[in-house]
């Protein structure tokens, strides 16, 4: 490749506003100004590199500083991705962390894309020092080898200046040397490109920096009659959430957490809220089916999520609750920090209280001890466990499995917290018309 190019190699420079993940090509073009001043302002741009008359890129800059993200995309002569590389930037905002590496072997020029069959490999680092590399020889149909990354791995790199950043494919693709980068040819009207940050202009076929999981409508799980859908019942009725008693947090600090892991590590995120005694709620859903087992239309109530009211002040904003270790700017697309359980089940709890109504919680559910706990009948809260000393309270709830669950923390207009919801399954959807017509949803049973 690139043997007519005499002793160097000249690869062509395009800044654009977007990258077309459909036609692999630049959306709207910019200037080298224009990209740098979306650079300082820490607006999303992209560094397209190609050989001169050539289609697919050599390599794809996408930039977000804004997000903390860099992401590094390497092609074939095929078109398809080889390589991405995602760079978050930490710390004094001079260092960027190699957070994620993916590569991808394609067997032969017509295996496609991201072929299951194809195998790759993928690396994942931490700013603890922590990572894993995962291996798939055989893709993702075949079996994963899972190892600890070696002290030699660059885990860190030097945020490099607008113009100094290095052509990694240069390396890849082994380009007769030297290689010499010129800007690509500019289109009529590419200098009056707009560089405005309205990112509803932009095509869906686009790259977008990568963003957490959002909570959803969440309120919408609590409005009585709202219809939504879990994709797989067509339509599910909000009911009148279900108070199931309430919670004492005496400390002033609400944990929430997966119960069954070990108390000595403390509860995985906590939250300040004033001392007080808070009501528990269940969302709960009414779905109807055709129920092949009973040979007729059966209907049953379902809960969605669980709710901690902290106080009447409608919710302004939602964010992800976080654990002490837990950094946002590390999250790649729609991931999540939460609490992590094996049995099924959270809680609520004063985290001033904890280790007390933890070792309750093991003693009652773990060792069948009598008294030292109080069960909860016909709900998905399941039990509870009392400090007696300091009054703290542990509530235990079920989810519908095991795994990572996020913890949603809703605040006011003030940016007090007004509650805290954990879904016990994934969001569902709201209808497009939203409210059930007729008269009331029946209440909860």
């Amino acid at each position: 490749m690139g043997g007519d190019q005499g002793p160097g190699s000249v690869v062509e420079v395009a800044y654009a506003l977007a990258w077309d993940l459909e036609a692999r090509a630049p959306w709207r073009l910019v200037t080298a100004e224009a990209a740098r001043e979306r650079d300082v302002a820490g607006l999303p741009y992209v560094v397209v590199y190609r050989i001169p008359g050539r289609e697919v890129p050599l390599e794809v800059r996408l930039v977000s500083w804004r997000d903390h993200y860099v992401g590094l995309w390497l092609y074939d002569d095929h078109g398809r991705r080889t390589a991405e590389l995602d760079l978050r930037l930490l710390d004094d905002r001079s260092r960027l962390l190699s957070r994620r590496t993916r590569t991808w072997q394609y067997t032969g020029p017509d295996m496609p894309e991201f072929d299951e069959e194809c195998p790759r490999s993928s690396m994942e680092l931490f700013p603890d020092g922590k990572g894993r590399i995962t291996q798939e020889p055989r893709g993702a149909r075949g079996p994963m080898h899972t190892t600890v990354p070696g002290a030699d791995v660059q885990r860190w790199q030097v945020r490099p200046e607008f113009e100094d950043w290095p052509l990694v494919s240069a390396h890849g693709r082994k380009l007769p040397g030297p290689v010499a980068l010129q800007a690509a040819a500019l289109v009529s009207g590419t200098e009056a490109a707009d560089a405005s940050d309205d990112e509803s202009v932009i095509p869906a076929t686009c790259w977008r920096p990568p963003r957490p999981a959002q909570p959803g409508p969440l309120d919408a799980l609590f409005r009585p009659r709202t219809r939504v859908t879990d994709g797989y019942h067509s339509e599910m009725t909000v009911l009148e959430p279900r108070r199931t008693g309430t919670l004492r947090v005496p400390s002033g600090l609400l944990a929430i957490s997966g119960p069954d892991n070990p108390g000595d590590e403390g509860p995985a995120i906590t939250v300040p809220v004033p001392p007080g005694e808070y009501v528990l709620e269940e969302a709960l859903v009414r779905v109807g089916y055709d129920c092949e087992w009973s040979q007729g239309w059966v209907t049953r109530t379902d809960t969605t999520a669980v709710r901690l009211r902290v106080g009447e002040t409608p919710v302004a904003s939602w964010g992800m609750g976080l654990g002490p270790d837990d950094d946002p700017r590390l999250l790649g697309e729609s991931e999540i920090f939460g609490f992590s359980t094996d049995g099924a089940t959270g809680c609520f709890a004063d985290a001033g209280a904890w280790e007390s109504v933890h070792r309750l919680f093991e003693r009652h559910l773990v060792h069948g001890e009598p008294g030292v706990g109080e069960d909860i009948p016909d709900s998905m809260y399941i039990l509870r466990t009392r400090d007696e000393a300091s009054g703290g309270e542990l509530v235990a709830f079920a989810t519908t499995g095991d795994g990572t669950y996020p913890v949603w923390v809703g605040r006011s207009a003030d940016g007090d917290v007004a509650e805290v919801v954990v879904l016990v399954d994934g969001m569902p959807t709201v209808l497009p018309d939203g409210i059930a017509g007729g008269a009331e949803a029946a209440p909860a049973p």
